[in-house]
């Protein structure tokens, strides 16, 4: 169990509402920031950092410590929160998001800032990064594993699939895969931009473990990750069904709010929403 882990299902409720409210105030201080694909992966990043991931706040650098790619990097916001209630650096921080010489840029990068293995922005790269990384834990015979988070928009990414098929042929177990699918990307949904059919389908044909859940609920999401990397000589994959823009009403499923500024009365709204 990770060193921050929390056990109270309420805690972690109350903490993923702390963490939509700084990913609102983040973003609006900034002007700019993609909050509605942060909010949609809120509650993943919680039950990974406070339930699952094996590492240490104190000690970011360990050598035995879980992996964690954001590979759709544009929600950083939601990591960064997620990382500093965690211990990773001061909360207070928070709130320089984007300005200039800030640790926290836009996209994660690792060299920046403690808790972050890799640096991610170009969409259809993080699983790549981690199959390398899962390669080199099991050459190593390291007992750690690897996880990324990407969007339903990345399975467009041919890169995506080349990483997919080399997981299953070197058979990484220590490799798990979550998609945040929130079926909405930049200019419209998903399957209008450029159908993926059945992802699950498609996953479970190349030799993947696969599981579907609710993403916005913790236990589900707690449950899944526990089981998934058991499945011997088969990566996991876990696909999250969410909201984009999820716990703000006026926000859920409208594009219009892809990574527009919000006004001053649509941050007040948006924050009594969260309440």
């Amino acid at each position: 169990m990770p060193r921050t882990s929390i056990q109270d299902p309420a805690h972690l409720i109350s903490l993923a509402r702390e963490v939509r409210k700084d990913i609102i105030s983040m973003t609006s201080a900034a002007g700019s920031g993609h909050y509605m694909s942060s909010l949609s992966s809120v509650e993943i990043l919680v039950a990974l950092y406070f339930q699952i991931l094996r590492c240490d706040p104190l000690n970011p650098s360990l050598s035995t410590r879980d992996r964690f790619i954001l590979s759709k990097g544009h929600a950083v916001p939601a990591l960064y929160s997620v990382l500093a209630r965690a211990g990773f650096f001061p909360v207070e921080e928070l709130g320089t998001l984007r300005k200039m010489g800030s640790r926290l840029q836009g996209h994660p990068i690792s060299h920046l800032l403690p808790g972050l293995d890799a640096s991610s922005g170009s969409l259809g790269q993080g699983l790549s990064t981690a199959v390398g990384m899962a390669i080199a834990a099991r050459q190593d015979q390291a007992p750690w594993k690897v996880y990324v988070l990407m969007g339903d928009g990345e399975l467009q990414e041919g890169q995506v699939w080349e990483a997919i098929m080399a997981a299953a042929h070197f058979g990484l177990e220590n490799l798990i895969l979550i998609i945040d699918c929130n079926d909405l990307q930049a200019t419209g949904g998903v399957q209008e931009i450029m159908p993926l059919a059945d992802p699950e389908h498609a996953l479970k044909a190349f030799g993947w473990n696969v599981r579907a859940v609710d993403g916005h609920s913790i236990p589900e999401i707690t449950e899944a990750l526990q089981h998934a990397g058991t499945s011997r000589g088969h990566p996991s994959a876990i696909l999250a069904r969410t909201i984009k823009g999820r716990g703000i009403g006026f926000i859920e499923g409208n594009l219009k709010y892809h990574s527009a500024p919000l006004t001053p009365d649509e941050v007040r709204i948006a924050m009594e929403c969260l309440k």
